[in-house]
Order: structure tokens, then C-alpha cells, then sequence
């Protein structure tokens, strides 16, 4: 039964994220094909949907789109975590101004999440998914986010991180995350130069901190040969951004 419970709860979320992506009505066939689902499992879902008021169903078009109820569902959080700031008009503005992938990250746990993502339209460009996880101490995202913590933390952080990877090789030396973490309170942003995957980069950049003791990043990532081609302008970007979009009172 828990296992049911976890499943369907998954695929309320899959299906949610996939109109996200999508941005258009989407049919049984559409919405089972892109996720994979049984035809009979996937109706079942979207007709529960539909009765709890989180999907409309058109008949003369076949198709589901999620109503204004799921809209304004999260608004409240959005709103008390970043208050006065524009995150998605900031991140689109990023993706068109440098054409990479902008993700706005946060901790979760020894993890750094992706939260929300804005994917590059180039042929060559960073796929990450919203919602993904990355080691906290090995990956650009996180290690801009320890960078607002104090070294007693960070030891703490890297520490417990060690001790639940099983890889040996994953595992990180303090000594090493020091040093990016004083790059990074240095230069005010750190490159990572396929840290964690291979001939990808992220240029991460930390935002004031939010309500709930919450810290956020907000980071392009993409190929790193094009991003060290560009790393002063996509710098300039990002601090133009951020100043853009903050309220005054935060930039001082």
C-alpha cells in the first residue's frame, strides 16, 4: 500500500511537471507516451485530476490543461521566499541575454536541488531537470551555497556528505572545498568546470538569503568550453540580473 501511495503521488508531480515543460493542452496518448505510463493507469490519474479541480478536460479536443487552482497553489511560497524579486522574469532574461540554461538551486540537505529551470534553446545545451539532487560539497551550485555558511558548518556538511557516499572516489577532502569555498567568497561566484559531469560546466552566483533561513543561487550551465569562451560577459550577466531584479533595498 505504501508503495502504491509513493507511486501515484510521483506521477501527480510527473505529470504536472511535463504541462510545465509542455505549456499547451496534452491528450491521454501525449501525456502516457512522454512518461511512460499504462494507457488504463494513466486515465485513471488524469480523471482523478480532473474530479479534485487540479486538470480540466476538453471533449471536443481530448485534451487536459491544469486549472488556475494549481497556479495559485505554491504562489504563497514563491512569494515569501523571494518577496520582491522577479525570479522568472530574472532567469529568462539570463537564458536570452547568454542563450545557456538558467537554474535557480537551493540545499536540501546534504543535496543542492535544482528548483526551478529555464532550459537553453541551443542544439548543444545542459539538460537538467527541476527537482534534480547534486552532492552539496561537488557540484558549483552547492558550493556556492556553503559559501554562505560558516567553516564549522561547512566541516559538518562535508563530513556527513562523505560519510553517505559509497563511492571512495566521490568522496571529498575539506582542504580542497576550503579553497573553492574562498574563491568563491573572493570572487563573489564560482565556475565548475565538470565537477560533476564531464564537459559541463556551471557558473553560479549566490542571491541574498530569503525568508526561513533559506539561501538560494541562481547559476547558467552548459558546455564548458563555451562558457570559459564567455565567462566575463556570462559574469556581467549575471550581476546585471541580479542587480535588475532585486528590490533596492536588498542591493543597498
Amino acid at each position: 500500500m505504501a508503495d502504491a501511495a509513493i507511486k501515484s503521488a510521483r506521477r501527480v508531480f510527473e505529470i504536472m511537471e511535463f504541462f510545465d515543460r509542455a505549456r499547451r493542452p496534452l491528450g491521454l496518448k501525449a501525456i502516457c507516451d512522454e512518461l511512460r505510463y499504462p494507457v488504463s493507469s494513466g486515465a485513471a490519474m488524469l480523471k482523478s485530476l480532473v474530479t479534485l479541480g487540479y486538470l480540466e478536460y476538453d471533449r471536443k479536443t481530448q485534451t487536459y490543461l491544469p486549472t488556475m487552482r494549481i497556479a495559485v497553489l505554491g504562489r504563497w511560497v514563491s512569494e515569501q521566499l523571494f518577496g520582491e524579486i522577479r525570479m522568472l522574469p530574472l532567469m529568462e532574461e539570463l537564458r536570452d541575454r547568454t542563450r545557456e540554461t538558467v537554474i535557480v538551486g537551493t540545499q536540501s540537505d546534504i543535496s543542492a536541488q535544482y528548483v526551478h529551470v529555464v532550459r537553453s534553446n541551443q542544439a548543444l545545451a545542459y539538460s537538467a531537470e527541476p527537482g534534480s539532487l547534486r552532492p552539496l560539497a561537488r557540484c558549483g551550485v552547492g558550493l556556492t551555497l556553503l559559501s554562505n555558511k560558516s567553516d564549522e558548518e561547512i566541516d559538518t556538511l562535508v563530513y556527513r556528505s562523505n560519510h553517505a557516499e559509497p563511492v571512495r572516489s566521490h568522496r571529498v577532502t575539506l582542504k580542497d572545498v576550503m579553497a573553492n569555498i574562498e574563491r568563491i567568497r573572493k570572487q563573489g561566484y564560482f565556475f565548475s568546470r565538470g565537477i560533476y559531469s564531464e564537459g559541463i560546466g556551471v557558473i553560479a552566483m549566490p542571491l541574498p538569503q530569503a525568508p526561513f533561513t533559506r539561501s538560494f543561487v541562481v547559476a547558467l550551465g552548459g558546455p564548458v568550453h563555451r562558457l570559459e569562451r564567455h565567462l566575463d560577459q556570462n559574469v556581467a550577466a549575471l550581476r546585471a540580473a541580479i542587480r535588475r531584479f532585486l528590490p533596492r533595498n536588498v542591493t543597498g
